[in-house]
């Protein structure tokens, strides 16, 4: 290589590092979307929705939430990786399309980490496992002693990985036979389990709060490490069964090779969406962690459920589809 071509790759690269030490201004300059690769309802689409008002409002462009559903994010996950790479197609990421998809899925078409940057992070607070109003069941150990009673006869809805994991994990470590109803989006699955269809299913706090309030369906316990202040009575999962209570992924990805000052002024937006009321109060109210994630914090955290994720499928004694 001759001193010139030494130079100017230099010159490069000092361009590309001062770029990721500041956001881009300019950016975004024309409409935006973000995709929600599950249906509508879910805890995804109503912080996508959340994050999107915030975004119009601090950069006077239009936000456009469309929810793309289908093979467990999937189909959502690669209209984003084919999109252009400039910050104008966002994906909100989740626990499946980004820490379990890799365990769960043969030849899955997508790499997280190669295809993809998460540039924002918005937190989980865990779900609730939830059942009917009539239902005998008033603690877990009920349901796991049902499930013992008459093993096969009981079944759960699920439509994701958070709401397929804990039951299946629930299965090993209680010895017990649930049987797994899978469903195309949460809709559907909390239509049937309110109708008696199916008998319980793991619910994502900010999706579930609403049937929650109004009676339509009873918690008997959380998938929190710990009982959370809000529901001081409701038993953590972690009480009975450590290995169900698995930390979740909410957050906003772009295609790999997007601009660094631009993945800055996204994670930067993030934050400020995080921090802003009504997002804030809204997040909090359903047990999110608030607080200021990095462009580097959001790749570390992602990456470290990724292999904990592996983990807990092999536990729950999942093969690869």
């Amino acid at each position: 290589m001759t001193p010139a071509a030494i130079t100017r790759r230099g010159l490069a690269i000092a361009a590309v590092l001062a770029g990721t030490a500041r956001a881009d201004p300019a950016f975004p300059s024309r409409p935006m979307r973000i995709i929600v690769p599950f249906g509508p309802g879910g805890s995804g689409d109503i912080t996508a929705r959340l994050c999107a008002r915030h975004i119009e409002a601090a950069t006077r462009q239009p936000v456009v939430v469309e929810n793309r559903p289908g093979a467990n994010g999937v189909i959502g996950t690669m209209e984003v990786r084919r999109a252009p790479a400039d910050g104008y197609t966002l994906l909100l990421c989740t626990t499946s399309t980004h820490a379990a998809n890799p365990s769960l899925i043969r030849n899955l078409p997508y790499d997280p980490e190669a295809d993809f940057d998460v540039v924002g992070m918005f937190g989980s607070a865990g779900s609730y496992v939830i059942v009917r109003p009539t239902s005998p069941w008033r603690s877990l150990p009920d349901l796991v002693a049902a499930a013992r009673a008459e093993p096969g006869r009981f079944s759960f809805a699920y439509f994701n990985t958070a709401s397929r994991l804990p039951p299946e994990i629930l299965n090993r470590a209680a010895g017990i036979q649930l049987l797994g109803v899978p469903y195309r989006a949460v809709g559907g699955a909390m239509t049937d389990l309110i109708a008696g269809r199916v008998d319980f299913i793991v619910q994502e706090t900010s999706a579930a709060d609403s049937f929650l309030q109004s009676g339509q369906v009873r918690a008997i316990a959380i998938t929190r490490a710990q009982r959370w202040a809000r529901f001081p009575d409701l038993p953590s999962v972690a009480e009975y069964y450590p290995e169900m209570a698995l930390p979740g992924l909410l957050g906003l990805a772009v295609p790999k090779g997007t601009p660094l000052p631009v993945q800055q002024r996204l994670n930067d937006l993030a934050v400020e969406a995080l921090n802003s009321s009504p997002m804030r109060e809204r997040l909090e109210e359903f047990g999110h962690t608030i607080g200021r994630f990095s462009l580097a914090d959001c790749a570390a955290f992602a990456r470290e459920l990724r292999v904990r994720y592996a983990r807990a499928i092999a536990l729950a004694g999942i093969e690869p589809e």
